[in-house]
């Protein structure tokens, strides 16, 4: 009764939305909100179509830096199978024209185009620096033609390409303290409840000019005061603060670190100023009359929408998790671009590929991501395999977002990211059997000055379950593996087929050689490299993970795979995790995102992690920071995994809907996409498995649910549904469905009548 209670209240919410019959949550150039307008950090009142042209110089607002920017919008729900059959988009220079929807710069004109994303100004160039505005209306064949969508603002800047990643600027929030202590007479303790990076401003009541008082922030505690001398790069700042008679604010702003501000690093911006990760702040020495009144903290952020995503289901722990890893990409965004943590603030690509897929799970946001990615093609990282990681990024930018600018500007970058230039006459590639890798020519065809190491996990010795290096490494032949096959996707996508199928083909040859060197059939698992007797849990998980195991393998290497525990960083559990999706072991999936011993997210909540580790425990890593987004996973996975709703095609036209949720009684979620969000629940009992979806206007959901029941019936919104179950498959294919909320009921045969396939079809 709950999910159908839950069903008639999503219809009442349907026909409300009816009458809003207009594209929404409009994105220029993958910015939301482009006309929102900052200073300091803190949202005005005001947009930039509304400021004058000094509070444009004294403020921040997003960077338009494409000179043919694209457009994307939410088609308006008009009904169950709401599909846009054309869109009509015009752009303006000025307030009046936009406001009667006269495109004095651009008019598309009426397009029979489903498109709703990623779609390409058409016009002449835009000017630098110079303010626009656009508006879009659409058709669909269950409302017809709908309304023409507010008009959404944005300027340029004052540099343009005609492409150009675009970004909005970093923000601020304010945080108040979840909990206020005095630990004794001259010392007051602040607890923010959540670690963030930012500054803190304490309000302070002085008798008298030059009373010192001292404030103190740190990201870990002990015997109820700030740790003074925490683990590793965990953070503790204290500072002297010389006090003015009266009642005043004192912002403390974090100094600069020589190690995170260094060349390499990604810097905050001015109108920000440095922060420190903090979750507590002390005011000692507080005497002869000094009082505190109070403490803010200023978090830094990039825009972060909290209501995008939801997760929740019957497990206390699994929620737990969820909460953390969410929490994580939001907290680990304040430097604009994805970075590997405090300790360094450096890109990396093995961060990247994991924070881009959390940032994907729980915010429609798609700015920073392809910023991360374009900056990573301007400056890669040493390590091989993460260098191979660019096309997994560049990829998924594209499966998400639908625009494919980035793949064409950066084509040939990526043809040269893929490594082939490393292959040798076995036709795999090393790093080390020559000098290639020393070469100039090479190091100019990847941008990079440095030298290609191999690196497989990291730390090493700690997380690599022993990994044995040879010239030939398994774990970077998988990645070069899936970098090529990426490849021949980009190919077909740019319309290049002769050379997509020219790299399928070395594909498939690469394939084979790979399972012929690596695979050792006695073993059951794959080898470390040539010459090498020992299988460690990553040349199969990897080969896994990457699609290199054939199907007559799969058994085995999955048996080595979970002989092995988690003896992988929180890194490799990414791919670790998705090995086991794929092959359905949702039930061992489940285990190892809720288990509780010291190499587990269980574990970083036992150690006070508000932001996830960079390893599974200060014992494994004694230098790490407690704030990595490469520890973040699960922010992912449960989503995309778990939940199971991932894009089959660009832009979420066609999304795939297959939940592996185990042995959970209930799941509930809402995973974003550009489209709009994905609602899943999930009741999970031994008599019935029932499934409520909510798939967006404009969007395909195919539909997956696991084969609970060796027999089955399967309604549909009541009606019987045709489904079949492939041989050996773990799932129960239920066809495709468009746009609407559909309830999906699967029972064990002869507990409830069937209803005949002509009413299924009617319906």
């Amino acid at each position: 009764m709950k999910l159908v209670s839950l069903l008639c209240a999503s219809l009442l919410i349907c026909s409300a939305s009816f009458a809003q019959n207009r594209p929404a949550r409009l994105m220029t150039d993958l910015v939301t909100d482009a006309g929102a307008l900052y200073r300091d950090g803190y949202r005005l009142d005001k947009s930039v179509a509304e400021a004058s042209e000094a509070e444009l110089g004294d403020c921040r607002f997003a960077a338009i830096r494409s000179s043919r920017p694209t457009f994307g919008w939410i088609v308006p729900d008009c009904g169950r199978g709401t599909r846009q059959c054309s869109y009509r988009i015009i752009v303006a220079d000025n307030a009046a024209d936009a406001a009667a929807h006269r495109g004095n710069v651009w008019d598309s004109g009426e397009v029979r185009s489903a498109q709703s994303t990623a779609v390409v100004y058409g016009g002449g160039d835009l000017s630098p620096d110079r303010l626009y505005f656009w508006s879009v209306r659409v058709v669909t064949d269950t409302g017809g033609r709908s309304e023409w969508s507010a008009a959404e603002p944005f300027r340029t800047s004052p540099q343009l390409s005609e492409y150009a990643p675009s970004y909005r600027p970093q923000i601020c929030e304010r945080d108040s303290a979840v909990a206020v202590k005095r630990l004794d007479s001259s010392t007051v303790f602040f607890d923010f409840g959540r670690a963030s990076f930012g500054s803190v401003e304490v309000t302070l009541q002085s008798p008298r000019d030059g009373d010192t008082v001292y404030v103190a922030i740190g990201e870990a505690v002990r015997d109820g005061r700030i740790d003074t001398r925490p683990p590793g790069t965990v953070r503790y700042y204290r500072y002297p603060l010389v006090l003015k008679a009266g009642r005043h604010a004192y912002r403390v702003i974090p100094d600069h670190d020589r190690r995170n501000t260094g060349p390499q690093a990604v810097l905050m911006p001015d109108h920000i100023g440095e922060v420190a990760p903090f979750r507590y702040c002390q005011v000692e020495n507080c005497r002869g009359g000094v009082e505190v009144a109070g403490a803010v903290r200023h978090t830094a952020v990039y825009p972060f929408d909290e209501a995008a995503a939801r997760f929740s289901s019957d497990d206390p722990t699994l929620n737990a998790v969820w909460d953390l890893c969410k929490y994580s990409i939001k907290a680990t965004s304040a430097l604009g671009i994805y970075i590997d943590g405090d300790r360094e603030r450096i890109p990396y690509e093995a961060d990247a590929v994991i924070n881009q897929l959390g940032h994907y799970a729980v915010d429609r946001e798609y700015a920073m991501a392809r910023r991360s990615s374009e900056y990573l093609l301007a400056h890669p990282t040493w390590p091989t395999e993460w260098i191979l990681q660019a096309l997994i990024i560049a990829w998924n930018d594209y499966m998400y977002t639908g625009d494919a600018r980035s793949i064409e500007a950066n084509f040939d970058l990526l043809r040269a990211r893929t490594l082939g230039v490393l292959r040798r006459d076995n036709g795999l590639i090393s790093t080390t059997v020559d000098k290639t890798v020393e070469s100039d020519a090479f190091r100019r065809s990847i941008n990079f000055g440095g030298t290609v190491r191999d690196i497989v996990d990291w730390p090493r010795g700690s997380e690599d379950d022993g990994f044995v290096f040879s010239d030939y490494n398994c774990v970077v032949n998988a990645f070069h593996y899936r970098a090529m096959r990426i490849l021949a996707r980009m190919a077909d996508v740019l319309g290049r087929r002769d050379e997509a199928l020219e790299i399928d083909a070395e594909c498939d040859r690469f394939r084979d050689i790979f399972n012929d060197v690596f695979f050792d059939p006695d073993a059951g698992a794959y080898r470390d490299g040539i010459g090498v007797d020992h299988h460690s849990m990553h040349a199969s998980l990897f080969a896994a993970a990457l699609g290199l195991v054939p199907d007559e393998h799969r058994g085995a290497v999955l048996d080595h795979i979970r002989s092995r525990d988690m003896a992988c960083s929180v890194y490799a559990a990414q791919f670790l995790l998705d090995a086991l999706y794929d092959a359905g072991d949702g039930d061992y999936a489940l285990h190892m995102l809720t288990k509780r011993d010291k190499r587990s997210w269980y574990n970083m909540l036992a150690c006070g992690a508000t932001i996830t580790f960079e390893a599974w425990d200060d014992s494994f890593k004694p230098n790490q920071d407690w704030n990595h987004a490469w520890g973040a996973a699960p922010a992912n996975i449960i989503p995309r995994r778990l939940v199971g709703v991932e894009p089959l095609t660009p832009a979420c036209e066609v999304i795939s809907v297959r939940p592996q949720v185990s042995s959970l009684r209930h799941v509930a979620a809402v995973v974003p996409t550009v489209r709009g969000g994905v609602e899943v629940e999930i009741d999970n009992t031994p008599d019935s498995y029932r499934m409520r979806v909510v798939v967006p206007p404009n969007t395909v959901a195919r539909i997956s649910l696991p084969a609970v029941f060796e027999r089955f019936t399967l309604e549909c919104n009541g009606a019987f549904r045709r489904a079949r179950r492939g041989r050996g498959s773990a799932f129960v294919d239920a066809g495709e469905v468009p746009s609407g909320e559909y309830l999906f009921e699967m029972r064990p045969s002869g507990r409830v009548s069937v209803r005949s396939a002509v009413a299924a079809d009617a319906r």
